[in-house]
């Protein structure tokens, strides 16, 4: 029987299954996606992370991490699987409730279920319980159930499983503390203890609480523009203040925490979550915002073409979950401007990427959607030579702006 089985193998489920494995546990990694689970087995990932591959290897070699695409017994159960967004903004349980029942059939008295999805409050001692029950094993009683959420910023994943503090929600204090010692074993932050509701809104809470955040500096720069001042030299000097902080304006909120987070608190409060639902609408609107001032910065060009810089949700990550880019791509789209796509790091997207000097030709405008650091590093005039139009617009500012000038760029930023 393995020590722990875990269901998922994506972002979150690999490296905590691997970080086990290392650390001496016996796990077995299960994925419905026979690619994953033939990659897994041969030590190599599916995805791209800091450190990921030489975790892998090492723990398929050392013969701890074993990947199936069927749940094995184990003494613990790792659910680690997605939980989107519909079209409507409703979560998405239906991958949880399939892993959930998925082990029904290997359960046994005494073991332990850990949900890290993130979830609306109430789905550990609900939903999953009730599944679980379905086994004929009670939660409680028989089964010990927690739920102790993620709280890692992809490309530090690996760090942060180890470094951050976890948050643990036991259904009762016994499921508390075997979570909690569990977790002891990879983790050398601190690891508090709670109910499970409370451990599933404070995860919301923290990515919420960033969105509302972001959602200040973006309502800021729309208001600047309406006021033609600049929104970094307003924010850089109210941040003079010891006691403001306020963050950079962007393209918008991507990623598979922080634009989805804060719907799973509508959810079950839609009347109370007033101000989380307005920073949701503002920042969902940004991608319009870019789009709009980019038709103005080239309303003087006949059939404009724009070179969009980054599609990942973040830099320097393969990741396009969520990301603002795809919005800005499909209002590009609607506005009838023609567009190119360069990203060094996403592999997987609806649109075809290219090559920087061919992205460019007979371009007329560089936006920058996303600030991989590759970016940084090029230079204004080889980049200038093949395009039509010599314009930069920098929605991260992030651009060294008097270098793109010198070399003939009209440069704007958000």
């Amino acid at each position: 029987m393995a020590d722990i089985c875990v269901l998922g193998l994506g972002y979150i489920g690999l490296p905590t299954a691997a970080l086990f494995a290392v650390h001496g546990l016996e796990v077995v990694g299960v994925d419905t996606s026979a690619r994953v689970v033939e990659e897994v087995s041969a030590g190599r990932i599916p995805i791209h992370e800091v450190g990921l591959r030489t975790l892998v290897e090492a723990a398929v070699r050392s013969g701890r991490l074993t990947a199936s695409r069927d749940p094995q017994p184990a003494e613990t159960f790792l659910i680690a699987v997605p939980t989107p967004l519909t079209a409507q903004h409703r979560p998405d349980l239906s991958h949880v409730e399939n892993a959930a029942r998925s082990i029904g059939g290997v359960l046994q008295a005494g073991n332990l279920v850990v949900l890290e999805s993130t979830v609306p409050p109430g789905t550990t001692e609900g939903l999953l319980c009730r599944v679980l029950a379905e086994s004929g094993l009670q939660p409680g009683p028989d089964l010990h159930v927690a739920h102790c959420p993620e709280r890692v910023l992809p490309g530090r994943i690996l760090s942060e499983l180890v470094e951050n503090d976890r948050v643990v929600g036991g259904i009762d204090d016994e499921s508390g503390r075997r979570a909690a010692d569990l977790y002891r074993r990879i983790v050398e932050g601190e690891i508090f203890v709670t109910s499970a509701k409370a451990a599933e809104l404070a995860k919301l809470a923290e990515n919420s609480f960033r969105d509302v955040n972001i959602a200040f500096a973006n309502e800021l720069a729309v208001i600047c523009r309406r006021l033609g001042v600049d929104v970094r030299e307003v924010i850089r000097l109210a941040n003079r203040h010891p006691r403001v902080d306020i963050l950079q304006p962007g393209p918008g909120v991507g990623g598979h925490c922080i634009p989805v987070d804060p719907w799973f608190i509508v959810e079950i409060a839609a009347d109370d979550a007033r101000l989380i639902q307005l920073a949701r609408s503002v920042n969902d609107a940004m991608p319009a915002f870019v789009v709009q001032e980019v038709k103005d910065f080239l309303s003087d060009i006949e059939d404009p073409k724009v070179c969009v810089w980054g599609v990942a949700y973040k830099a320097d990550v393969d990741d396009a979950r969520e990301t603002p880019a795809l919005d800005v791509i499909h209002h590009l789209e609607a506005a009838g401007l023609r567009f190119s796509l360069v990203d060094f790091h996403v592999k997987s997207f609806p649109y075809q990427m290219e090559d920087v000097e061919s992205a460019a030709r007979d371009a007329d405008c560089i936006l920058l959607v996303t600030d991989h650091r590759e970016f940084k590093f090029f230079e204004p005039e080889a980049i200038g030579a093949p395009m039509r139009t010599r314009r930069l617009f920098d929605t991260r500012s992030v651009l060294d702006r008097a270098r793109w000038e010198r070399a003939g760029f009209t440069v704007r930023t958000l």
